[in-house]
């Protein structure tokens, strides 16, 4: 089965609003959470990008993907040269880059993947 298109592009748009949304007013979620309601759903557009770009590809190993990715990406942060820390002080940079590696990025990541992937199976069995 093959995912739709236009629907995963709908899927990464909200994401990304609720994303922005999540660093903009974060009084949406309790307080407990702080920032990592943002990485999940980071994660989570990793997640339809990678589906986007392979949407035959099975859940997991859409999910492995979309973990990986996350999860070099977290790793990138240990890298501190002046050339793309400039890059993560813009705000794509810091979007994209972040900032600071943090291990809690990483459980966040894993989470919020862990969350997605099921409405992605379900999605697929229902052939939205």
């Amino acid at each position: 089965m093959a995912r739709n298109r236009p629907a995963l592009a709908a899927a990464v748009i909200a994401t990304i609003a609720l994303g922005l949304a999540s660093r903009k007013y974060p009084s949406l979620f309790p307080a407990i959470f702080e920032q990592y309601p943002g990485d999940a759903l980071w994660a989570q557009m990793v997640y339809w990008l990678v589906a986007f770009v392979s949407p035959a590809a099975s859940v997991v190993k859409v999910a492995l993907t979309a973990l990986v990715i996350s999860y070099a990406d977290e790793c990138s942060q240990l890298y501190q040269a002046p050339w793309i820390n400039a890059i993560r002080a813009t705000t794509p940079g810091h979007l994209v880059l972040g900032s600071a590696f943090s291990w809690g990025d990483l459980v966040a990541y894993t989470v919020g993947i862990a969350l997605v992937a099921p409405l992605d199976r379900w999605l697929l069995v229902r052939k939205v």
